[in-house]
């Protein structure tokens, strides 16, 4: 049976000032923009939370930012992941053992139960609809009457829920997979992240924003990146979402290498996600190289409809060295005004 301690997060969380939120949040895209204001009005209520998003979306940091700025920054703040291999564990992480190891009620928990050890903060459950159904059950319970048993004694939980979930969720609740009213209790405030390839416009900042925490966390120097890379990083679906641009960009920094990472750094490291080719590869590597040139900076140009000037802004070369990069590689060029 797997350790309960390893399934959950119990520590207290730091003050969070406007704009200094998570790096999951950064971004002015208009699906972006629009969680930020969830989270400012959700935190100003102060009520149950539901946040759903594709795996590989930064949930967690979203309950962060709900916790830090709708509680006092010395609230608990516990953490619980129901999708864990083993759901006796999740339960007894979740509502403890009574003494003698007898059935609980509904009402009852330990006091060494992540409920009771969230009294008057947040209690972060993520991947909720794993739970068990009894499980369910409870939290419901718990849920409509804001008090639970402790060793006996009724006592308020004055705790806020935060739950996180697969966008799939309304799914399992009409077909009867999860409880329709624990569903409705917590998605008071309901929250929809976006993956990555519907904000873009949002990934480059994202990119500088993890690469200067995977520099700090490997103690290793500030590094940037080339305007080329950037683009590089926006022009990619990222379907693993942010753990995947995270996962990428902490192999370039452990590879070590230049102060300014550039394309021929990142190639190495991304998984692309692409159907089988056609073809058996053939050529030198240098040949391989400018196909892949030619390949990017045509769908550059395209995405910005053939003008000269914003693609050599994106590329982040000179718009002559742009015409004449073209020129080089073949590549047609558009006849549009600029």
């Amino acid at each position: 049976m797997a350790d309960p301690l390893m399934l959950a997060e119990v520590r207290p969380t730091r003050f969070v000032r406007p704009g200094d939120g998570a790096a999951e949040l950064i971004g002015r895209s208009a699906a972006i923009t629009r969680v930020q204001e969830l989270i400012r009005r959700g935190a100003a209520v102060d009520g149950a939370a539901l946040i759903t998003a594709e795996a590989g979306v930064g949930v967690e940091a979203v309950a962060r930012e709900l916790h830090q700025r709708g509680r006092a920054p010395a609230a608990p703040y516990v953490a619980v992941h129901c999708d864990a291999a083993d759901p006796v564990s999740v339960d007894r992480l979740l509502f403890g053992q009574p003494a003698g190891g007898a059935a609980t009620d509904l009402e009852s928990v330990s006091a060494d139960s992540s409920v009771a050890a969230a009294r008057g903060g947040t209690l972060y459950l993520h991947g909720i609809t794993e739970l068990r159904a009894s499980a369910q059950a409870q939290l419901a319970r718990i849920a409509r009457d804001g008090e639970v048993r402790i060793d006996g004694a009724p006592v308020a939980t004055a705790l806020r829920f935060v739950a996180s979930a697969p966008p799939g969720i309304d799914a399992d609740v009409h077909a009867h997979r999860f409880r329709g009213d624990l569903y409705r209790r917590l998605s008071a405030v309901r929250i929809d992240l976006p993956p990555l390839r519907d904000r873009p416009d949002d990934v480059p900042a994202l990119a500088v924003r993890v690469l200067e925490e995977s520099c700090a966390a490997a103690g290793r120097p500030l590094r940037g990146f080339t305007q080329a890379a950037l683009a590089l990083f926006g022009a990619l679906t990222w379907p693993g979402n942010l753990a995947e641009l995270r996962a990428a960009i902490e192999r370039v920094v452990a590879d070590g290498g230049d102060d300014v990472i550039q394309i021929e750094h990142i190639l190495p490291v991304l998984q692309l996600h692409r159907a089988r080719s056609p073809f058996v590869p053939s050529g030198s590597l240098r040949e391989a190289r400018q196909r892949f040139e030619r390949d990017y900076i045509a769908s550059v140009l395209q995405h910005h409809d053939w003008r000269m000037a914003p693609a050599a802004q994106a590329l982040g070369i000179q718009r002559p060295n742009l015409y004449r990069k073209a020129r080089q590689l073949g590549i047609p060029l558009v006849r549009v005004s600029e």
